[in-house]
């Protein structure tokens, strides 16, 4: 692994790894992972959203109920500006399903990631020659 490499994935860590009292701006915006059980009436489903966890809204995730003419679907982006992929039709309940198991599937990869980088999953080395 290159210097550069090392140093962009220890700047990358050491963002992830801060403590929520030092990011009150983030936990407004960002979905804790109780956010994933939230209920919601089959009727409001169309604009129901959840947003994936990550340091950086350019490379976030977002997912989106929305009704068409034959159902429900869901549109799934990354970053603001980003064309929507497009899954359906479907009924309100699976919409709203699909976007609370996408939401909760990028919250437990975002978690392992951020442990593997941090040292503190399963992929971290135990001893010191081990790299």
């Amino acid at each position: 692994m290159s210097v550069a490499t090392e140093h962009a994935l220890a700047t990358i860590a050491s963002i992830l790894d801060q403590p929520e009292a030092a990011k009150p701006a983030d936990r407004a915006g960002s979905p804790s992972k109780k956010a994933a059980a939230t209920v919601v009436s089959f009727d409001q489903a169309d604009g129901y959203t959840k947003i994936g966890p990550g340091p950086i809204s350019a490379i976030r995730f977002r997912w989106t109920a929305r009704r068409g003419e034959d159902g429900y679907y869901v549109d799934e982006t990354v970053g603001p500006t980003s064309i929507a992929v497009s899954s359906g039709p479907m009924s309100a309940e699976a919409a709203v399903k699909t976007v609370d198991t996408r939401a909760r599937e990028a919250i437990e990869r975002f978690e392992a990631l951020k442990n593997e980088m941090t040292g503190k999953g399963p992929t971290a080395p135990t001893g010191p020659g081990e790299r």
